[in-house]
């Protein structure tokens, strides 16, 4: 009963959140996403959730991503992407080029003081390309002992959890120091320097009202079909492939369907999909327990830590050369060391739309690579 119960809170909670938000100034300025965030940290670590609640928690994660990224991709205009295609790709290069650098240097320098640096090396070039996925399975490739693959994943989890907010509330501030903002575009191809849909993408009002509410459930069976497909597909092939097959399958179809006219213009399918980011968000937030890292070794700590935020330090640098606007380099940082799953997350942060293709995108292929790199490079730091 209680898991249940804990699941419904998962499901209902963010329309508190939004409420709250909605209501209270300070709040509102914080941002939903950022509450979720906070909220959903406190709780798993005031023994709030009950025993067993790692089942529920994979569940909603598993089901909520999914479903969201189709609604969110409906209502995007995909031929914008084409204009920045070119510098996300060279953004994604980087960022690939700087996780590993990083991680190169930090096996060298934790060397002795590690046990097998190499593999855990190896884990954090596959995790910070791709996934956790690939974070998984190179822990069984490599023989990483389990012990020290719970502690880098708790490690991962409570960083990303800062990195992430860090992304959703001042990055875009100090990035533009030293990268030139992003260029929205209108159908004409002319510029402007303001995104047209800012108070659409935050307001939830009017999802359930007459003639809004039998659309976005359209839209909404249109998503379960292509979660369908996208679970069959990923059965097919190896485990260790499945992940990068389904979340490229719901990525490809979530952008044909928004090439239909009458799935395209349905309203608020943007607000239902990051719904369900929300609920994501408060999910994986109670997933970092800082009780459990309590005592341990800090050099993997730090490892971790110099992975994250060491190569976006050098993926900022680097990117300021080639002149890559601040939404774009946020974006791929954001799927590489993050995933795919937190792009619309700070899409929505950002305001840009537009980006979310791109983040996607470039996340994908960083599924599909994560495992080579990791294992190829750990090998090689052997």
């Amino acid at each position: 009963m209680e898991l249940i119960l804990l699941g419904l809170f998962y499901v209902l909670f963010p329309a508190v959140i939004i409420y709250l938000c909605e209501k209270v100034p300070f709040l509102e300025k914080m941002g939903p996403v950022v509450l979720a965030y906070i909220i959903g940290f406190t709780l798993g670590n005031i023994k709030f959730l009950p025993e067993g609640s790692e089942s529920i928690q994979s569940l909603v994660a598993t089901l909520t991503i999914p479903l969201a990224i189709p609604l969110l991709l409906f209502s995007v205009d995909v031929k914008k992407w084409t204009k920045v295609a070119g510098k996300a790709m060279i953004s994604m290069v980087i960022a690939i080029a700087a996780v590993v650098t990083v991680v190169i240097v930090g096996n060298a320098w934790f060397s002795g003081h590690i046990a097998n640096v190499w593999k855990v090396s190896g884990m954090l070039i596959g995790v910070y390309t791709g996934g956790t996925p690939n974070l998984a399975a190179i822990k069984t490739a490599l023989n990483v002992d389990s012990n020290v693959y719970i502690i880098v994943h708790t490690y991962d989890t409570l960083l990303s959890t800062v990195y992430i907010i860090f992304f959703i509330t001042i990055a875009r501030k100090l990035f533009l120091a030293i990268l030139p903002e992003f260029h929205f575009t209108n159908g004409n191809g002319t510029e402007r320097t303001e995104p047209d849909q800012i108070e659409d993408v935050h307001s939830y009002a009017g999802m359930f009202a007459r003639g809004k509410f039998l659309p976005l459930m359209k839209a909404f069976l249109v998503s379960i079909g292509i979660f369908a497909v996208a679970g069959g597909l990923s059965l097919l092939v190896s485990p260790n492939s499945s992940m990068a097959v389904a979340i490229l399958t719901i990525t490809t179809l979530g952008i044909a369907f928004s090439l239909v006219p009458s799935i395209n213009k349905i309203d608020k399918t943007f607000q239902l999909g990051m719904y369900l980011i929300l609920i994501f968000c408060l999910d994986v937030a109670s997933m970092a327990n800082i009780h459990r890292i309590a005592g341990t070794s800090p050099d993997l700590f730090f490892f971790v830590f110099l992975a994250i935020f060491g190569s976006l330090l050098l993926h900022v640098l680097i990117s300021s050369f080639f002149k890559i606007d601040a939404d774009t380099v946020i974006i791929t940082s954001t799927a590489m060391i993050c995933s795919p799953p937190f792009v619309p997350v700070v899409a929505s942060a950002l305001k840009n739309k537009e980006i979310i293709v791109t983040g996607l995108t470039t996340g994908v292929i960083g599924y599909a690579i994560g495992n080579y790199l990791g294992i190829f490079l750990a090998y090689l730091l052997r």
